[in-house]
């Protein structure tokens, strides 16, 4: 009798022995082509802006005073608020020397909203991959 071919067992049945695969895994390098080209791509595109500026303008007003005080109690420029007060002096000619507040200055500082428009760039990239594979570049062979 041949290898091959199967016996009956006692009972009547037949053993037949099976193949059986193995799977092996592992990493291997493969060039897989010669590279890649990166562009970038700048492009600058208006964005418009619309703030409102806080502007400061000084108002000055004068004053009228006209009081004699003595040169020991001359005004100091002073704060009322808002408003800045600065004594305007003159010496008058008397029999004796007085200090008379001719005026003050009253400046109050305003500040008043300002519209500001413009357009302003801004700038956005994009990078392009170009592939040098073999099997794509035979063209340029």
């Amino acid at each position: 009798m041949e290898a091959n071919q199967q016996q009956p067992g006692a009972d009547g049945t037949i053993t037949v022995p099976l193949q059986q695969e193995e799977l092996h895994l592992g990493t291997r390098v493969v060039d897989t082509g010669r590279g890649v080209r990166v562009h970038k791509k700048v492009t600058e595109h208006p964005h418009p802006i619309d703030q409102t500026l806080l502007h400061d303008e000084l108002e000055v007003t004068r004053v009228e005073v006209g009081q004699i005080v003595a040169p020991a109690d001359a005004p100091a420029p002073r704060y009322e608020g808002d408003t800045y007060i600065v004594p305007v002096l003159e010496e008058i000619l008397v029999v004796e020397k007085r200090v008379r507040i001719k005026e003050e200055l009253h400046i109050t500082r305003v500040r008043r909203p300002v519209r500001h428009a413009d357009t302003v760039f801004l700038k956005s990239e994009e990078l392009i991959v170009e592939r040098f594979d073999e099997a794509t570049d035979v063209s340029r062979k």
